[in-house]
């Protein structure tokens, strides 16, 4: 392994499960740098295959090897897409970071667990590169809630000694950094519940679509506060944290067990799922970051502006940008932050913060699966 380049794959697909991210982070330096990244949507049967899979009632007790082989082998390709388009070549690369596919995230469980596949074995046999991953385990053996676990890196790259701010990551679901200085001892952060899942479900469900674009369908409704409401009361809101969730609690099933939608225009449904991701994140910035001045907003909810609207309506005084005026374009946020975390590990320094996530102590994050060790 050389790990003098300074050069790491960073590896995700997300909650909503629509692809595969993979970025090229120069971590030579105090400041990771995005040199280069490449986004692949899933074949239509595997996405079919993954969503079947975030469905089994114990996914623990069903063998999921062909499925693990295969997003190992999306993944795989995805990397070496991305060195083909880059020109640089596998010896180049330090490691590579996969955080996988998560399948079921269960914290509060009897027996905690968070599963992710991607063969991490098999990405270093077809890459020629080390791959560290596995990073939700250590965490959640440290009593853990094994997310999230980007706050870290949102302190390293986004902490301002000017003012307070706040990093919204938006994917599947939403989760927040609160970053009241460059202190790392004092960044906090967790989940606040929906972000893009429960739209992208309706679409899904009534656009046929994989997600709202620009939420456009969300602007055409008008917001329904009884609905709203009742959504609210969900015990997960009023929770405080550490906490995490994922789309296995806030799907469609969860919002047809709350409130009766039968006689709503779909597109006011469409409007109020999109408040509730809003005025949620709004409700936990007021009440854990009330000295917050800047809201950076990141991931693919970045992309949604009439969410964004939304976001700043709720937020009055506040300015909410996304983190693209920050250095990192919002789509890539994540994808770069998991290449960090595999140079943190490497470097041997602890990748999780326990005021975050709830462990017990920092400890490091990942497992190595070296390249050398598979021949």
């Amino acid at each position: 392994m050389n790990s003098k380049t300074g050069l790491y794959i960073g590896l995700i697909s997300g909650t909503s499960m629509d692809g595969i991210d993979a970025a090229l982070v120069d971590c030579s330096s105090g400041q990771p740098v995005l040199v280069a990244k490449h986004g692949s949507r899933y074949p239509a049967d595997l996405r079919k295959r993954l969503d079947a899979a975030t469905r089994l009632e114990n996914p623990l007790a069903e063998n999921l090897t062909a499925l693990d082989n295969d997003i190992g082998r999306a993944f795989a390709q995805a990397a070496n897409t991305l060195l083909a388009d880059t020109h640089f070549s596998a010896t180049q690369i330090t490691a590579i970071g996969s955080h996988g596919q998560t399948i079921r995230h269960e914290p509060d469980a009897p027996v905690p667990y968070s599963l992710q596949i991607g063969n991490p074995r098999l990405i270093s046999e077809l890459t020629g590169i080390d791959v560290i991953a596995d990073f939700r385990s250590a965490d959640i053996e440290a009593g853990g809630q094994g997310a999230p676990l980007v706050p870290g890196f949102h302190h390293a790259v986004f902490a301002s000694d000017q003012e307070s701010r706040v990093v919204l990551n938006i994917g599947g679901i939403a989760n927040i950094t609160v970053l009241p200085d460059r202190t790392a001892s004092r960044v906090t952060g967790f989940d606040t519940g929906p972000g893009n899942t429960l739209m992208d479900a309706w679409a899904r469900r009534e656009l046929h679509a994989p997600l709202d674009q620009d939420g456009q369908f969300a602007a055409s409704g008008n917001i329904r506060q009884a609905l709203l409401q009742a959504l609210l009361q969900d015990e997960y809101f009023s929770r405080p944290p550490p906490k995490s969730t994922g789309p296995e609690y806030f799907n469609l099933e969860w919002l047809m067990s709350r409130a009766s939608i039968t006689s709503l225009p779909p597109q006011d449904i469409q409007a109020t799922l999109c408040e509730l991701t809003a005025a949620t994140v709004a409700a936990d910035i007021y009440r854990y970051a009330p000295a917050t001045v800047r809201l950076l907003v990141c991931g693919g909810g970045a992309r949604n502006q009439h969410l964004m609207q939304r976001l700043a309506a709720n937020l009055p005084g506040i300015t909410v940008t996304t983190t693209g005026d920050y250095g990192i374009d919002p789509d890539w946020v994540e994808a770069v932050a998991f290449a960090w975390l595999a140079s943190q590990r490497l470097a041997g320094i602890p990748g999780n913060l326990p005021a975050v996530t709830g462990a017990r102590a920092a400890v490091l994050l990942g497992r190595l699966f070296s390249h050398a060790a598979v021949h």
